[in-house]
């Protein structure tokens, strides 16, 4: 018996770092994540999809994003069962209710709306544990588990739930226990355990994983091996084989780059320059280090540059110590004389005194080269 494990899809997300048209671009790119995560499941033969949790965003969603959604869903071709999660619980106003998902609703959507055990497929069993709230006093799977009953002989049963797990000697009734889950999972009455609210691919334990996201959420430092699906195979008495497929086309990369001379910016340009498919591609960016001011002003234009290819780019501004200080050369080169050529001095002397005010004084000698040299070449 072969499913697809997928979760947090978060249909609907948005990112305050996008622009309109990015976020557009974004918008769609989760919706067609749908569309190859159903050519999988078409291509494996797999017989169902499970979606472990945050299929939206919000239970606040515009219909036009539920709509879409559900007819993304519709054209997967395959039974798929939607868990509601903490970003889209079934709470008094749950996407799930509403009169715009009843109307779209394509007949292969089954809604885990009962905690329990529900029959997918003859001698195939899903163990549900939906939320009915953002913040549920205790472990919905782990309440779920408990209660129910052994499965009948022959049976293989798989439990889908959401949430984040306990930590080995921890205890918080919130998180999903996965020593628990092990131990049936080792008395086979469970044979494997879907899970969604990390975002990345994991496996937690044999036969326990998280499938991530199938499109991408967050920084790489945080998020790793996200847009992908789960490809579960369950045969005999062996432990399920569960493959990763690539479903995802955008990136979120987060960089850090220490700059002390003309050749560290080349390298950290070359090195922006050579992540590719830069349309879908969000980059935040630190630099540390001392710079001149030639340097950093052919920084700050290669990186305004850069910015109209990026789906986004922004200074990673907790990563980021960067001193601007002009070398002699530099002060001589821009030819002021009178009051400008004191006001330099005093801000020379201010940038290199690491004081408070050393980074606006940075900024402003190097906001006066800029100028200088835009006056030279005019």
């Amino acid at each position: 018996m072969r499913f697809l494990h997928t979760a947090d899809w978060q249909l609907g997300m948005t990112r305050h770092f996008l622009d309109a048209d990015a976020q557009a671009r974004f918008t769609d790119a989760r919706l067609d994540a749908i569309t190859r995560l159903g050519a999988v499941a078409r291509e494996r033969e797999a017989e169902f999809v499970v979606v472990c949790g945050d299929v939206f965003e919000d239970n606040r969603l515009a219909p036009a994003v539920i709509a879409r959604s559900l007819d993304r869903i519709a054209a997967i071709g395959r039974p798929v069962y939607l868990l509601p999660g903490n970003h889209d619980p079934l709470d008094a106003s749950s996407i799930y209710t509403s009169e715009v998902f009843a109307r779209h609703r394509p007949e292969n959507v089954v809604v885990l709306a009962e905690p329990g055990v529900h029959e997918v497929l003859p001698g195939v069993e899903i163990l549900a544990a939906p939320w009915f709230s953002k913040h549920p006093t205790g472990d919905p799977l782990t309440e779920a588990a408990a209660a129910a009953p052994a499965p009948a002989d022959g049976v293989v049963r798989i439990a889908v739930g959401h949430g984040g797990t306990l930590p080995v000697g921890a205890q918080d009734q919130r998180l999903i226990d996965v020593t628990a889950l092990s131990d049936r999972i080792a008395a086979g009455s469970l044979r494997y355990v879907a899970l969604g609210d990390r975002h990345s691919v994991t496996e937690v334990a044999p036969g326990i994983w998280y499938s991530g996201a199938p499109e991408v959420t967050n920084f790489d430092h945080k998020e790793t091996a996200s847009g992908s699906v789960l490809v579960v195979d369950v045969e005999g008495d062996g432990p399920p084989r569960v493959e990763p497929v690539r479903v995802g086309t955008w990136a979120f990369a987060a960089r850090e780059f220490p700059l002390s001379a003309d050749r560290d910016v080349t390298a950290a340009i070359d090195a922006l320059s050579a992540l590719p498919d830069k349309d879908r591609t969000v980059v935040k960016v630190g630099f540390a280090g001392t710079v001149g001011l030639g340097e950093k002003t052919r920084l700050d234009a290669e990186l305004e540059a850069l910015r109209a290819r990026f789906a986004s780019l922004e200074i990673w501004e907790r990563k980021t110590d960067l001193a601007v200080l002009p070398g002699e050369a530099e002060l001589e080169s821009l030819e002021l004389t009178g009051p400008a050529s004191d006001a330099a001095q005093e801000l020379l002397g201010v940038a290199r005194s690491g004081g408070e005010r050393a980074a606006d004084a940075s900024g402003a000698l190097a906001l006066l080269y800029r100028l200088t040299r835009q006056e030279v070449g005019a």
